[in-house]
């Protein structure tokens, strides 16, 4: 926590609908995150004052690209809803409109611009998440045989003809018509692997791991390192509408990662035991019921939830009811690797709640290394426009 130490005591005085929604990031289990601030939006949590952001320092290596993530936000946050209820889209005027024309010190952006506010009592639980590069092809071949599934036109939204209307509240579930013309639950992971959707679903390419594409799915996104050497992005374009398990859970209930194991509680246990273990590998695998499909990506980077592109060391994944979509936040954590300002970009299944964070790393050897045992406490401060606490306050 190597920003903020000492800092904090000093101020603590309807209908069928199409898919999808963006997903990014679930964790894969092996650290329980902190009890949950008890609301259900940050409007109707506790907020307080947090430092004078005038103390708090934005070395130029960390305010720079920031600023740079920011201004990308500013398209989508200019004519969108919060719906955390913190903030309106005028509120977003100001910051936007001088990060626009910025071209000096980017520290003072963020100091003219915000205030620093303390959702609950600001305790945060960070994750991490990467952009995954394996091995596929654009056709079936020998070596590659895991297909990377598109978005299933029979995949659907859609209230059970068994569900009392009282009881159709929020959005209809995802399914999927049988041919009896029933809504029912779609595909399992399980009935997925075992080829439900073979010759009725478009491939868009062949992986060549399995485990690999495993995770490559719980991120969201990757790169497929084609046999040319030529690169093909993947994003996010839909999911099955059922449960994702984390599976670093029942791993670690059944003794095969964590204490008294060859296997550490992280990505990188839980893929050397998948590795070393290939006759369990597809019953652990299929615990998690969650099937992604994908679409092609011509972008610099992956999409986040905000659908703008996310750059390592810069966007963070939130939960857009407690913290509004493009909102900067500072993190001072445990893991000094993920100290100081990230931008809210994304979301995904797991980041739940307030003060709940899934830091970015873009893609490499690193940034799966840091991603993969990112599972860190600390304090968060939301910056949000310069008089919305007062105002949120009368």
């Amino acid at each position: 926590m190597r920003y903020l130490a000492g800092l904090v005591a000093a101020f603590a005085i309807a209908g069928c609908t199409a898919i999808p929604d963006a997903r990014p990031p679930q964790d894969i289990g092996v650290v329980e995150p902190p009890e949950p601030v008890p609301a259900d939006t940050a409007l109707a949590a506790t907020l307080t004052a947090g430092p004078p952001i005038e103390t708090m320092p934005f070395p130029a290596f960390d305010a720079g690209p920031a600023l740079a993530a920011f201004k990308r936000s500013c398209d989508k946050i200019l004519f969108r809803d919060d719906t955390s209820g913190l903030t309106r889209r005028v509120d977003w005027q100001a910051p936007c409109g001088a990060a626009a024309n910025w071209a000096s010190d980017p520290a003072a952006f963020f100091t003219s611009q915000f205030e620093t506010v303390v959702v609950g009592d600001g305790s945060a639980f960070a994750t991490g998440y990467y952009e995954p590069e394996i091995l596929g092809s654009r056709v079936k071949a020998p070596g590659y045989e895991v297909p990377v599934y598109g978005l299933p036109e029979d995949l659907v939204r859609a209230w059970p003809a068994d569900m009392a209307e009282a009881e159709r509240t929020g959005r209809p579930p995802l399914g999927r018509y049988d041919e009896n013309g029933d809504f029912v639950q779609y595909f399992e992971r399980s009935e997925i692997v075992a080829g439900a959707l073979e010759g009725k679903v478009p491939v868009i390419a062949w992986a060549a791991d399995p485990v690999e594409f495993f995770f490559l799915q719980i991120q969201g996104s990757g790169l497929l390192r084609l046999p040319d050497g030529d690169v093909m992005r993947i994003g996010y374009a839909g999911q099955n509408g059922r449960e994702y398990v984390a599976i670093g859970r029942p791993m670690r209930e059944q003794g095969l990662i964590g204490d008294g194991t060859d296997y550490p509680t992280s990505m990188q246990g839980l893929m050397g035991w998948l590795r070393d273990n290939p006759e369990r590998a597809d019953e652990i695998m299929n615990l998690n019921k969650s099937w992604i499909f994908f679409r092609e990506l011509d972008t610099e980077g992956p999409l986040g939830s905000l659908e703008v592109p996310v750059f390592a060391r810069d966007s963070v994944a939130v939960d857009p009811k407690f913290v509004p979509y493009g909102a900067p936040v500072w993190l001072d954590m445990e893991a000094d690797v993920a100290d100081g300002v990230w931008i809210a970009q994304d979301t995904g299944g797991a980041i739940k709640g307030a003060n709940r964070f899934d830091t970015f790393w873009g893609n490499g050897a690193d940034a799966r290394e840091i991603a993969g045992g990112m599972s860190s406490r600390g304090k968060a401060y939301l910056l949000l426009p310069k008089g919305t606490l007062a105002r949120l306050k009368q």
